[in-house]
């Protein structure tokens, strides 16, 4: 039973990995490092690669069965070197396609900013690559948004950074209205 549930997750992932890469193939160096005023002077590429990172985090954490998001890299490579960006959501789509079933983890985190004591909080992998998934569809509308500004000659797809709940809410809207 878990095979459908991986393959959905999988083809959801892929779907939003392509996107971001044809975004990245798309955009010019310049444009992938530079300051949005529209998004408080941070770039493209700071969003994706935070993005990316997550997607890391999952990767790694499943490895040793601990997942922490607090403790990304902030590779600052990632974020202006737009190759480097490419190769790695390539990884990440390597590694999402090579998993066949769930595996228990814990999530460990703090939200103490006086203190650098952890939680665990149990989970498994669908989980957390259904919380990346959203995580990726969230930065990517903030994205699209900078993208308007600082390199407004990109051509994304009517969805990028829609939630397919979203999708699914504005076609029964149409359907609705339009009999």
């Amino acid at each position: 039973m878990p095979y459908p549930i991986i393959m959905h997750l999988s083809t959801a992932c892929k779907e939003i990995l392509n996107q971001l890469t044809e975004l990245v193939s798309q955009l010019n160096d310049d444009d992938f490092s530079k300051p949005s005023k529209t998004l408080s002077h941070s770039t493209i590429g700071q969003h994706l690669r935070h993005t990316i990172e997550f997607f890391v985090c999952l990767e790694q954490g499943f490895a040793r069965g601990i997942v922490n998001y607090d403790k990304r890299s902030h590779d600052k490579l990632i974020e202006s070197d737009r190759f480097l960006a490419l190769s790695s959501i390539e990884k990440i789509q390597t590694f999402i396609g090579s998993q066949r079933e769930d595996q228990p983890l814990q999530l460990e985190v703090g939200y103490n900013s006086d203190s650098e004591e952890m939680v665990i909080i149990e989970t498994n992998f669908f989980r957390e690559l259904t919380y990346n998934i959203e995580h990726a569809v969230h930065h990517m509308a903030i994205m699209k948004i900078g993208i308007h500004e600082v390199a407004p000659y990109i051509s994304l797809p009517a969805d990028f950074g829609i939630a397919v709940s979203t999708l699914r809410y504005k076609k029964d809207e149409s359907l609705v209205h339009s009999h």
